[in-house]
C-alpha cells in the first residue's frame, strides 16, 4: 500500500519520495488542492502558516495524520477533526533557537549592543563588561529545546536548571519557581503556548526573579504579560531579550520598540540556514513510522 503525503513545496517532495510505501504530492498553499489530495491521509502544512488548517481539512475525507515542520502546535490544537493524529517537528529547531538564546546572553552580558552603537557614534567607549561565566540560568520547558540549551551553555561555564511540567530526576515541577526564580541570573522560557502556561510570566513571576535578572523568551510571546514586562524593563530593574511578542509583530507605536534594557528580534529564533532540511528529517522519520504501522513519536496528546 502507497501512502499519499500532500507537501507544500520541492524539498519536502524530494525527501519523503525517498521513504518507501510514500508518494509525495506537492499543493500550492492558497491555491485549490490538486486531485490527489482525495486520496491524500498525510497533510504536511506549511511551516508558519497563518491561515486556519479547517479549510484545507475539509477537502481531506481521507485524512489520518497532520504532520508539522515546527515544534509549535498552537495553531492546530483543537482544529484537527476527530480521529486525525497530531505530530510536531520536535527535535528539528532546538538547536537553533538554542542558539539563539546563547547569543541573546552573550549580547547582553558583554554589552554588544552598546558598543556597536559607540561604532554608529564614533565613540571609542572602553568599560568592563560582565560575563556569562559561573551565572546560573534557569530554563522553565524541559523538553528539546530545554535540553539543547543546556548542553550548550555548560561550555560557557555557565550552570543551567531544568524547570517541566512535573518534577522528574534532574528536572524542577513547574510548581517550585517561586522558590526558585530568586536565585537565578537570567530565566530562559522555552514553554509550549497553552491554556496553562499563557500569561506564565506575569507580574508576581517577574516581581520574583532577582534584581538585575535576564528574561529571555523564545517560547511564544502570550506566555509573558507584556504590560507587566514593560512595567519591570521601564524601572530598570530587569533587562530581557525577546524573539517573540504580543501583539506579534508589533505595531509601530508600540512601547516595546523604545523600551530599555530590550533586545528584540523578529521571532527568527529557529530561522537559519538549514531549518528547512532538519525539519523535514524528522518529518520523514515520523511519516516513516506511520507508514510501518507506529504512532508519530511527536504525537500530541491533550494540549501539548
Amino acid at each position: 500500500m502507497t501512502l499519499t503525503v500532500l507537501v507544500p513545496d520541492a524539498l519536502g517532495v524530494d525527501v519523503l519520495s525517498r521513504v518507501d510505501g510514500v508518494r509525495p504530492v506537492r499543493y500550492v498553499p492558497g491555491e485549490p488542492l490538486p486531485a490527489e489530495a482525495a486520496r491524500a491521509e498525510v497533510l504536511v502544512p506549511k511551516f508558519l502558516a497563518g491561515t486556519d488548517p479547517r479549510d484545507v481539512f475539509a477537502q481531506l475525507p481521507d485524512l489520518r495524520l497532520v504532520q508539522l515542520l515546527s515544534a509549535g502546535a498552537e495553531n492546530f490544537v483543537g482544529r484537527v477533526p476527530d480521529g486525525v493524529l497530531l505530530s510536531t517537528c520536535r527535535g528539528a529547531h532546538g538547536g537553533s533557537t538554542a542558539e539563539w538564546a546563547i547569543g541573546a546572553l552573550l549580547a547582553i552580558y558583554r554589552d554588544l549592543l552598546v558598543f556597536e552603537r559607540a561604532r554608529a557614534e564614533g565613540r571609542w567607549d572602553y568599560h568592563t563588561t560582565d560575563t556569562l561565566q559561573d551565572k546560573k540560568v534557569l530554563i522553565v520547558g524541559a523538553g528539546d529545546l530545554g535540553q539543547q540549551l543546556r548542553r550548550r551553555l555548560e561550555p560557557f561555564d555557565a550552570t543551567a536548571t531544568l524547570v517541566g511540567r512535573t518534577a522528574r530526576e534532574g528536572v524542577h515541577g513547574i510548581d517550585e519557581l517561586p522558590a526558585l526564580l530568586p536565585e537565578f541570573d537570567a530565566v530562559v522560557i522555552f514553554t509550549p503556548i497553552t491554556d496553562e502556561t499563557r500569561h506564565l510570566v506575569d507580574a508576581k513571576f517577574l516581581a520574583a526573579m532577582k534584581d538585575g535578572a535576564i528574561l529571555v523568551n523564545g517560547a511564544r510571546g502570550p506566555v509573558v504579560d507584556t504590560d507587566a514586562l514593560l512595567a519591570e524593563l521601564t524601572s530598570g530593574r530587569l533587562r530581557a531579550a525577546l524573539d517573540v511578542t504580543d501583539p506579534e509583530p508589533l505595531p509601530a507605536d508600540h512601547p516595546l520598540w523604545t523600551a530599555p534594557g530590550l533586545l528584540l528580534t523578529p521571532h527568527v529564533a529557529g530561522s537559519c540556514t538549514g531549518s528547512l532540511q532538519r525539519a523535514y528529517a524528522v518529518v520523514a522519520a515520523e511519516v516513516a513510522r506511520f507508514v510501518a504501522g507506529e504512532n508519530p513519536r511527536n504525537l500530541v496528546t491533550g494540549s501539548y
